[in-house]
């Protein structure tokens, strides 16, 4: 072999080499570094063992950089091993649930892998709270009101696409029903949907442009019509009215709960079931309704790729998006009025709940891409219902 075939064989060698580094990095990298390998083969006036180097050095970044090539077993992946923080974002109701959970889950970290973990935590109203974390909040999981928040982080790029098979359960961790607080003796003879929307009822709810509580309050309202035989035109006109009875929309069902328990605002108030269930528990003896025709109340949780990558805390977040379907974290759930999603543990607190008649999902109306964009998005049913009344 002379000297001109050894040089051409080497070339190709390292050429084959190169090329799979390359193959190895589009299958983890997005799409600007693809776009980068792309441009090196374009200038092929670089040596070969030029193109070598840089194949090596990009499949090393990204493979450090992957969100779905991190170690997850035991401190692999932490940034190191000392206290780490991480940012959990969740809406307002859930609160008191977390007070519960995270000590717990701070502890078995600790006792497993010796390593210090503080959370940086942060209550809103699921629609605020999603603006906030696109806004620059950095929260390495979020625990929202409904998926479609969970949507706009994805649509905004914080979370991968896929989200809701990285958990189990679709990625739902917790479920309510909607429920009905009343004043004691019920002086107002509320029993069913159809009482809110009577003259002289006052209505406290959120408003649906800023808590996800409240968009799960219209699509029940919208349900107990169009579930029990109702056509959409007489569903709009029961809404309309009960919106005329409520004066008053707070930014969370957290805030409304407060104006209605606290301070004494409304005749009834909708909201969570397991926000009622808190309430008693606080002291707070309001007799509330369950009504037989409503609608199952999925809260997701996920982590935020972008986030977690950039804090290298993907192995933590994973870890405690686990914890929380433990049966020790759901009977906490349970304990502050959740419905729990372990099959075992559902069964197990089914005497603390009301059963129901009927039960629907939000997938039974579309699925939230076309609630949104029927009942939500600007100038859509919500809209139309509020200038009629303003």
């Amino acid at each position: 072999m002379n000297q001109g075939q050894r040089t051409s064989k080497s070339r190709r060698y390292l050429t084959e080499l190169v090329q799979t580094y390359i193959v190895k990095a589009l299958h983890t990298a997005k799409q600007w570094r693809v776009q980068l390998i792309r441009w090196l083969y374009k200038y092929s006036a670089w040596s070969v063992a030029s193109l070598f180097l840089v194949g090596l050095s990009l499949s090393i970044v990204m493979a450090a950089c992957s969100p779905r090539n991190v170690n997850n077993t035991g401190n692999a992946g932490v940034a190191s091993q000392s206290d780490v923080t991480l940012t959990f974002v969740s809406y307002s109701v859930t609160n008191a649930a977390y007070q519960q959970i995270i000590p717990k889950f701070i502890e078995q970290w600790k006792k497993e892998h010796n390593q210090n973990v503080t959370f940086n935590q942060s209550y809103d109203g699921s629609g605020s709270q999603t603006l906030a974390v696109i806004d620059g909040k950095e929260a390495d999981v979020v625990h929202l009101s409904l998926a479609l928040d969970i949507n706009k982080l994805v649509e905004a790029g914080f979370i991968q696409s896929g989200w809701e098979k990285e958990a189990p359960n679709d990625a739902i961790v917790t479920k309510s029903l909607e429920a009905i607080a009343i004043r004691e003796g019920n002086p107002k003879n509320i029993k069913t949907w159809a009482d809110l929307a009577r003259d002289g009822v006052n209505v406290m709810m959120p408003d649906p442009r800023s808590s996800g509580g409240a968009r799960w309050n219209f699509l029940s309202l919208w349900g107990s019509v169009t579930k029990a035989g109702g056509n959409e035109n007489q569903a709009i006109d029961f809404i309309s009215k009960v919106y005329n009875n409520a004066p008053l929309l707070p930014k969370t069902a957290r805030n409304a709960s407060e104006l209605f328990f606290k301070d004494g605002q409304g005749d009834v108030l909708l909201n969570y079931e397991n926000e009622m269930i808190l309430s008693a528990q606080n002291g707070e003896k309001f007799p509330f309704v369950v009504p037989d025709v409503n609608i199952s109340i999925d809260n997701p949780v996920a982590i935020v790729d972008k986030n977690v990558d950039k804090h290298r805390t993907r192995p933590i977040a994973e870890a405690f998006i686990q914890f929380l379907y433990t049966p020790d974290s759901q009977r906490e759930f349970s304990k502050l009025g959740f419905r729990p999603v372990d099959l075992t543990i559902a069964k197990e607190t089914a005497a603390n709940f009301p059963k129901i008649k009927t039960i629907f999902k939000a997938e039974d109306l579309g699925g939230w891409e076309e609630i949104q964009k029927k009942f939500f998005d600007e100038g859509a049913i919500f809209d139309k219902i509020r200038a009629k009344k303003s």
